[in-house]
C-alpha cells in the first residue's frame, strides 16, 4: 500500500476503543481548516483530486459541488447524509462515532464552497451512538456552529438515504424518493439548491482541503485514485471496517480480515445494490469503481461480504429479496407487486416448497420489473437477483428440481 503520513487517513488517530476523538485532539492532530476564503476556492481542487462520492453511486464530488455552487445565491443547503440504511454496511457509523469532527469539518468546507447558510446532519435514527457523539461534537464547537447546523433523525428505511427521499423528508416528513423534473442541486430543501453528500465523502473533502489534490491522488493502485472505507463481513475471523486503497484485490481484503477465503465460494460486493460474484472468478480482481463501467466488480457502498462453506446462496438471496421487497417506497407496481412476488417465490425455492415453475417465474418477472420503477430501488434488487442466478445457478436448479439444498447446514451469509 502506498505510504502516506499516518495523520492523513480517515481512521488515523486514536483507536476506536478510546472513544470519539475530541475537538482539541482532532485539531492538534490535523491542524485547523484552511481560512474561509480558501474553502470557497476548493471545488477545482476536488475536481482535480478525482474524489468520488461514497454513498454508492460514485459520482464525482467536485462536479456535484459545482452544480450546487452555480445555482446558489448564498442560500444553499448542505445535507450530511448519515442515514446508512444498507444492512451490511457500518462504515458511516464508524466514521461518525470515531471521527465526528472530521465529518463536521467536511460539512463546513462544503457549505463555504457552495455558498450554503444551513447544514443538516441527517443521521439514521437507529444509529444512536452516532447521534449522541455528533450532538456532543456540536456542543464542543458551539460558538463556531451556532445557528448554522441542526441534527435530524432520519427514519429507519433502506430508501431513506436516497437524495430525493432525504429532501422530501426534510420538506414534507416523508422519506420516499420522488420523481422530479429538477434534482436537489436545483430545487431542494426549502426550494433552495441543496448538496446531499455522504459523510465519508465529506470527511475526505476535509482532508483534501488541508493536504491538496496531489496528496489524495498519491494513493490508489488502479484507475481510481485514493482510499476508501469498506465493511468486511461474513465468513472471516476479523470482520469490521477498514480503510483500503482503491485497487486492492478481493484476496487481499480477505487477508486483512484474517483469512485466505479458501472455504468461500462467493462474495457479495457493494451491498444489496451490488451483486454476488464467484470467488474463483474475482479473487485477484481489483476493487475499483472504474471497473463497474467496464463490466467488472462494482464497488457500491463498500460492502465485501464472504459466503462461507455452509452458506446456501438461494436462501441468502431469498432473504435479501424479502428485505428489498419490504423496504420499497411502495409507490409503484414494480415494487409493490413485482418485488413482492419475486421475494415470495424465492422464499418457496429456499424452503423446499417451490411451485413447478417458480424459477421460470422469477426470471420472467425480473425482466418485467427492471427499468419500470418510479425510483431505482427495483433495479438494484433485480441486479442483485440476476447476479445470484448466475453465481448460484446450479443451486437454484437443485432447489427447483429436488426441493432441497446441497449445503448440509444451510445458513444465510
Amino acid at each position: 500500500m502506498t505510504t502516506t503520513p499516518a495523520t492523513m487517513r480517515l481512521l488515523a488517530g486514536p483507536p476506536s476503543a478510546a472513544g470519539p476523538e475530541q475537538f482539541e485532539a482532532h485539531r492538534t492532530r490535523l491542524g485547523s481548516l484552511p481560512p474561509v476564503g480558501d474553502r470557497r476556492e476548493i471545488i477545482p481542487i476536488l475536481e482535480a483530486s478525482g474524489l468520488l462520492g461514497r454513498g454508492g453511486a460514485a459520482f464525482p464530488v467536485g462536479r456535484k459541488w459545482r452544480a450546487v455552487a452555480e445555482r446558489s445565491q448564498g442560500d444553499a443547503v448542505v445535507v450530511v447524509n448519515g442515514a446508512e440504511g444498507e444492512p451490511r454496511s457500518a462504515k458511516d457509523r464508524v466514521l461518525m462515532v470515531n471521527r465526528p469532527h472530521l465529518v463536521l469539518d467536511g460539512a463546513l468546507v462544503a457549505a463555504d464552497a457552495v455558498g450554503a447558510t444551513d447544514i443538516v446532519l441527517y443521521v439514521g435514527s437507529e444509529h444512536r451512538d452516532a447521534h449522541r457523539v455528533l450532538g456532543r461534537a456540536l456542543g464542543e464547537r458551539e460558538p463556531e456552529l451556532r445557528g448554522r447546523v441542526r441534527l435530524v433523525a432520519a427514519p429507519v428505511g433502506y430508501v431513506a438515504g436516497e437524495a430525493t427521499a432525504v429532501v422530501h423528508f426534510l420538506n414534507r416528513g416523508d422519506a420516499r424518493p420522488t420523481f422530479l423534473d429538477r434534482r436537489p442541486h436545483e430545487v431542494g430543501v426549502g426550494g433552495r439548491p441543496t448538496l446531499v453528500q455522504n459523510v465519508e465523502s465529506l470527511a475526505y473533502a476535509a482532508l483534501i482541503a488541508r493536504h491538496g489534490d496531489a496528496w489524495y491522488r498519491s494513493a490508489g493502485r488502479g484507475r481510481t485514485p485514493g482510499t476508501a472505507l469498506v465493511t468486511v463481513s461474513g465468513a472471516v475471523p476479523r470482520p469490521g471496517v477498514r480503510e483500503i486503497e482503491y485497487g486492492l484485490t478481493i484476496a487481499e481484503i480477505a487477508a486483512l480480515a484474517g483469512t485466505a477465503a479458501d472455504g468461500t465460494s462467493a462474495v457479495l460486493v457493494g451491498g444489496y445494490f451490488g451483486g454476488w460474484a464467484s470467488l474463483d472468478e474475482v479473487r485477484d480482481r481489483p476493487l475499483d469503481p472504474a471497473d463497474r463501467a467496464a463490466g467488472g466488480l462494482g464497488f457500491g457502498c463498500g460492502v465485501v461480504s464472504f459466503a462461507g462453506p455452509d452458506t446456501c446462496g438461494v436462501r441468502a438471496t431469498a432473504e435479501i429479496m424479502t428485505f428489498m421487497a419490504g423496504e420499497s417506497a411502495a409507490q409503484c407496481g414494480p415494487c409493490v407487486f413485482g418485488l413482492a412476488a419475486i421475494a415470495e417465490a424465492s422464499r418457496r425455492l429456499a424452503t423446499g416448497a417451490a411451485a413447478d415453475d417458480d424459477l421460470e417465474r422469477i426470471d420472467r418477472w425480473a425482466g418485467q420489473v427492471q427499468g419500470r420503477g418510479a425510483c431505482h430501488h427495483p433495479d438494484g434488487a433485480i441486479g442483485l437477483l440476476r447476479s445470484a442466478r448466475a453465481v448460484f445457478a446450479d443451486e437454484f436448479a437443485r432447489h427447483q428440481a429436488r426441493g432441497r439444498c446441497s449445503v448440509t447446514h444451510a445458513a444465510a451469509a
